[in-house]
C-alpha cells in the first residue's frame, strides 16, 4: 500500500504484517517536511532510548505499546494516539505485537 492515490480512503491494519523477532517498517510518504510510516513491532522487540529532529505522533493501529518519553513510560493501547517532541528522548517497546502509525513532522 502506498498514498499515491490521495483521495482514496485505506486500511492501515493489513497494510503491514509482522516479520517473527522483527520490527517491519513502510514509509507511505516521505518528504524533507516530514514523514508517514507504518511500522509492526514483533513481542519483545524494541527501539532503544534516542532523539529527533522532528516533532511526532504515534497512533496505535493493533494492540498496546510502551512508550517512554523523558524518562516517563506510558502504556499507549489500540486506538489511542501519543506526542513526542523534538530532542526529548523516547523508546517503544513490545511485550507483545503491535502495529503503529509514525507521523514526523520537521518544525
Amino acid at each position: 500500500m502506498s498514498l499515491d492515490t490521495f483521495g482514496t480512503p485505506k486500511e492501515l491494519k493489513g497494510a503491514i504484517e509482522y516479520q517473527e523477532n522483527s520490527i517491519v517498517s513502510k514509509a507511505l510518504i516521505q518528504k524533507k517536511e516530514g514523514s508517514l510510516s507504518l511500522f509492526a513491532f514483533d513481542k519483545n522487540q524494541a527501539l532503544s532510548e534516542h532523539t529527533s529532529p522532528y516533532d511526532a505522533f504515534i497512533y496505535i493501529i493493533e494492540g498496546d505499546a510502551l512508550i517512554k518519553i523523558g524518562g516517563k513510560e506510558n502504556l499507549v493501547k489500540e486506538g489511542e494516539a501519543i506526542a513526542l517532541p523534538k530532542d526529548i528522548p523516547h523508546s517503544v517497546k513490545a511485550e507483545k505485537p503491535f502495529k503503529m502509525l509514525l507521523i514526523m513532522i520537521k518544525g
